[in-house]
């Protein structure tokens, strides 16, 4: 007679705890004290031969009553799996609503520490309340029961998107405080107010939101203090990669030999020093500003329009420029008067747009990495090879790229052939600051920028 695992604890625990010589001695059956009779005994150990044994009925009744009592185990078991399992994902979506809500508050704060006009103490403790609800959340996750499937992506996915709002908010705070202070402890330098156009009621105080030390500063200040960072021979890959033709790059000295006669190929007057200075601006401006990831923000749909574009590369034509002549007395951090205007996410663009590069929702770290990448480089040519080197080297990519770009010797052609094409327009549906046709010529030659971004992206569309 076969005996199912599950019963066998039963029937052993079924004879008598002091068997009776009968039993052992192969006459009763131990289970019902019954004689053996013609019935087939079955043993029950320890042997086959001896020991006890029992008799059929008795072995079925006793494997139907462990049935019964082990599907009622496994139905008390389920039932309570079952609770447990509902408890469970009772308090897991109770935690997941909650790292949820602090992911939400982290963005908030994220976004506030950007916002120049949120009180920077008030950014700071807005962190602390920010990790304190951090540290409640996570602290107190519920344990799963032990049926529980552990890797439950779904929960990993909420916790893991936490912690990357949060270094995103520690960051955003981090970087608002250390400007802050740094803005804070800097004196008012009302001598800047020219460069930066500023208003006449400008108090002298001119806070930035962008310093770019170079790769090395942070090792020569920790130097200064004590702490020095033994930098590998590999450690140059912390450098920013400067573009072919450093002066670690022994093919520069012979290029920058050779860029006076391509220029002059290039129909570059080098006797006149006003043209080279307004071709490297030009140049600076399409290889550090214009050319590059500004053309994903453009093509994007919150992207600037083309008139935007216009103005703003006028604008920053004019700086570039300034920037340049000021290189040749001050030395080559003239330039980052440049970059800190180009680079400015929060400074509204000219022509009278209301457009900002972070008001735009499009990324912008690749933008201001490779803009002050180019003007970090062109400072370094400055310092390294003159400024008339600088110049010369920046002057290409405007001749090349910006050859009928304003400030360029043949922006007058430029004009002269678009108010042709004006002329000889329906300016019906024009703006009102094309009525004048003189007037708009004049603003062309001098500054296309004072027709307003919306007039110059019509320009672009109908006659440039």
């Amino acid at each position: 007679m076969h005996l199912p695992p599950y019963s066998r604890a039963t029937i052993r625990a079924a004879p008598p705890s002091m068997p009776t010589s009968r039993h052992v001695g192969r006459v009763d059956y131990c289970l019902c004290d019954q004689p053996f009779g013609d019935q087939v005994a079955i043993p029950l150990g320890p042997t086959e031969t001896s020991g006890l044994f029992g008799c059929r009925p008795c072995l079925k009744r006793l494997v139907a009553q462990a049935r019964r009592t082990s599907y009622a185990a496994l139905t008390q078991d389920a039932e309570e799996a079952r609770a447990a399992s509902v408890a469970w994902m009772q308090a897991r979506d109770k935690h997941m609503a909650e790292l949820d809500d602090v992911r939400r508050a982290a963005e908030a704060v994220t976004l506030l520490a950007a916002d120049s006009e949120a009180e920077p103490l008030r950014i700071a403790w807005l962190l602390i309340s920010l990790e304190s609800a951090y540290t409640w959340a996570t602290d107190n996750a519920p344990e799963p029961p032990a049926p529980a499937d552990e890797s439950d992506s779904e929960l990993k996915d909420s916790d893991f998107h936490l912690s990357l709002e949060m270094i995103s908010a520690r960051e955003a705070v981090a970087n608002r405080l250390a400007y802050h202070l740094i803005n804070e402890a800097t004196p008012a330098d009302p001598d800047m107010c020219g460069e930066f156009e500023c208003p006449e009621d400008c108090t002298g105080r001119h806070d930035c939101d962008h310093i770019d030390c170079g790769p090395d500063a942070i090792f020569e200040d920790l130097r200064e203090r004590g702490i020095v960072v033994e930098r590998t021979e590999t450690g140059s890959s912390l450098r920013r990669m400067p573009p072919p033709g450093t002066s670690m790059d022994p093919e520069f000295s012979r290029m920058s030999e050779e860029l006076p006669a391509l220029l002059t190929h290039l129909g570059v007057d080098l006797e006149d020093p006003e043209a080279l200075l307004s071709a490297a601006a030009v140049g600076l401006v399409a290889e550090a500003w214009r050319d590059g990831p500004l053309d994903a923000i453009h093509a994007s749909g919150n992207g600037p329009s083309d008139g935007e574009i216009f103005a703003q590369s006028v604008d920053l034509y004019r700086r570039a420029r300034a920037a340049l002549l000021a290189a040749k007395e001050d030395g080559p951090d003239a330039l980052f008067a440049f970059q800190a205007v180009a680079a400015d996410l929060d400074l509204p663009w000219a022509g009278g747009s209301h457009f900002t590069l972070r008001a735009c929702g499009e990324p912008t770290d690749d933008f201001v990495q490779h803009l002050d990448g180019r003007v970090w480089y062109t400072s370094k040519i400055v310092k390294e090879h003159g400024w008339q080197t600088a110049l010369l080297y920046r002057a290409v990519p405007g001749v090349l790229k910006g050859g009928t770009h304003f400030g360029m010797p043949r922006w007058p052609e430029v004009v002269a052939t678009a108010l042709e094409r004006l002329a000889e327009l329906d300016r019906s549906d024009a703006p009102t600051a094309l009525t004048d046709l003189a007037a708009v010529e004049t603003a062309l030659l001098e500054a296309p920028d004072r027709l307003g971004a919306n007039t110059l992206d019509w320009l672009c569309h109908k006659v440039l």
